[in-house]
Parts: C-alpha cells; sequence; structure tokens
C-alpha cells in the first residue's frame, strides 16, 4: 500500500525580507514528499526533470523515497520558478517562471505504483491530474487535490472535471470565494461539496486552515512563529504531512482528518523556518512530536464557572 505524490521538482530562485537564494531545489513534490515521509514509510513520487537536477534527487532517496516515476529527459533544463515576497510574507511577486521540461509532462506510472492506495496530484494542469488518475488500475482509498486561481482562470472545465473525481481539495480562502463565487467560506464549503470533493480544507496561512465536511466544520490554529524565512512550498509540506498521517492510521473519518490537518500544519510550520527544502531535510521524529503538542496547547482549554 503506497501514497504516490504526483507534481512538479523544481530549482526555485527566491527574495524575501529575511535574504535570498540562488538556485535551489524546490517543487511541490519535494515538500510533499519529504513531509509525508516522516510520517509514512511508502511514499513515491510522479515527475520529470532535466538532466540538470543531477545528484538533487538524492534528497528525497535518502529519506525512503521511491524516485522511479520520476522522468529525466536527457539534454532538458528542470522547472524554474523566481519569486519575491513582499515584507508581510503573504504577498509575492513572481519573477520568473520557465516550464523547461514541464511543458510536456506526461504522467508514466510505474507497474510498482498501481498499489496506491493513497494519492496527491499536486499543483499541476488539470488536464495532466486526470491523466495520472486515468492511469491507475483502480481507484485510491483517498485522493486528494491541490490546485490554484491560475487554473481556475485558465482550465475552469477540467478542474471542475477533476473535482468529480476525488475526495479532498485543498486551497486558500481566495481560491475557495473564486471557485464558488462566495464570499462566505461556509456557503463556499457547501458550493464547492456540490462540485465533488467530500473534505474541503481550506487554507488561512498565518490564521490556520479550516476543514468541513457534510455540516461540520474544525478550525486548526496556526503556530505562531517568531521567524518566518521563507514561505515556499509550506501549503506542499501541509498537504503531505496531511496525507502522511491519513495513510499511517489508514482510517478515513471526520477525527482522523482533523488530526491530519494539525499534523499537516505542523509539517508546513518547519517548511517556513529555512529557505526551500533545507528544513524538511533535517527534520527529526523528536521535533515534530514537540511541534505537535505545541499545536495541541494552543486550542486545549476549559471553561470555568
Amino acid at each position: 500500500m503506497s501514497l504516490v505524490i504526483v507534481g512538479p521538482l523544481a530549482f526555485d530562485a527566491i527574495k524575501t525580507p529575511f535574504g535570498e537564494t540562488d538556485k535551489i531545489v524546490g517543487g511541490a513534490a519535494v515538500f510533499a514528499g519529504l513531509a509525508a515521509s516522516f510520517l509514512y514509510d511508502n511514499v513515491k513520487l510522479i515527475s520529470v526533470v532535466g538532466e540538470d537536477f543531477g545528484d538533487n534527487i538524492e534528497i528525497l532517496q535518502r529519506r525512503h523515497i521511491d524516485t522511479s516515476g520520476v522522468e529525466v529527459i536527457a539534454g532538458g533544463k528542470t522547472f524554474f520558478w523566481s519569486g519575491k515576497y513582499h515584507n508581510d510574507m503573504n504577498s509575492r511577486d513572481t519573477l520568473a517562471t520557465d516550464l523547461n521540461v514541464l511543458a510536456d509532462f506526461d504522467p508514466k506510472i510505474p507497474d510498482s505504483y498501481q498499489d496506491c492506495d493513497y494519492l496527491l496530484l499536486g499543483n499541476l494542469t488539470p488536464r495532466i491530474q486526470i491523466d495520472a488518475l486515468d492511469r491507475l488500475q483502480s481507484k485510491p482509498k483517498l485522493i486528494v487535490l491541490d490546485t490554484m486561481n491560475y487554473w481556475m482562470n485558465s482550465a475552469l472545465e477540467d478542474l471542475k472535471a477533476i473535482l468529480k473525481k476525488v475526495d479532498v481539495l485543498t486551497i486558500n480562502d481566495s481560491e475557495a470565494r473564486q471557485l464558488s463565487q462566495e464570499y462566505s467560506l461556509v456557503k463556499a464549503a457547501a458550493k464547492i461539496a456540490e462540485m465533488g470533493p467530500k473534505y474541503l480544507i481550506i487554507k488561512k496561512g498565518e490564521h490556520g486552515a479550516l476543514l468541513f465536511s457534510e455540516g461540520q466544520v474544525f478550525s486548526a490554529p496556526a503556530l505562531p512563529l517568531a521567524d518566518v524565512f521563507d514561505p515556499t512550498g509550506a501549503g506542499d509540506a501541509f498537504a503531505g504531512g496531511f496525507l502522511g498521517y491519513l495513510a499511517r492510521v489508514n482510517t478515513i473519518n471526520f477525527s482522523n482528518m482533523k488530526n491530519a490537518v494539525i499534523y499537516g500544519s505542523a509539517m508546513a510550520s518547519f517548511c517556513v523556518e529555512k529557505f526551500g527544502s533545507q528544513r524538511l531535510e533535517t527534520l527529526t521524529q523528536e521535533e515534530i512530536a514537540g511541534r505537535i503538542q505545541q499545536f495541541v496547547a494552543l486550542s486545549r482549554f476549559e471553561i470555568s464557572e
């Protein structure tokens, strides 16, 4: 039983108020894969890179992540993104986007990946997400979809098609409002549920996350951090931690979904503490356990008369 992640591997160049980097390893599959690997021991990636990615694949392999589904294009260049974050770290400007080999990405599913029970369709064109899902011989036990406003603007019909096939959708609050055409997030969740997903997670950055399902709502806090060096990949780390926890407990219900949101939030909180994937590469199980207890303490209280 495996957890399969479909998503981009990339090089990023990042500027924040805390500094800047040259090309470093990034991409949704990196952040999600690393985060999931601390919670589940059978993580597999499907992606594409150029020959220039080189030995960077070892960052994933050191965490015992199966990369046999990562296609290497001889002579090709890996997807590259560059961005600059504003002082509030919630908004950013894209400085460069070079799709390179990602422009022709055609996801191939190795036979050894057909045992997929938990699937994360990372932020890619909805058409690629549909193709990847259709190439699995049996439907996974749980399918999580991540998307963004760009696809709502440019590929809405394909996005609606994949939404009918998934169990969980993760988006931010502005994307939930755009997709549903509702300002109230409660109304937005109800409208999106009609599109297919049984569960909706609305990420609110430094204000935590909301989980909606069939009239039930759970609000997860965000951990106050003294320093946020780089928000890039935090949403992907959230998704990886979320699905990694569910694969580990292997029981899907609203109670476990709530726990999974906390684990996802914890992995995202680690991700932002250093540039790129650096913090996730050095994380320990003891640190994760301690961070989970911090999240529990944030929202545990008793009302006395």
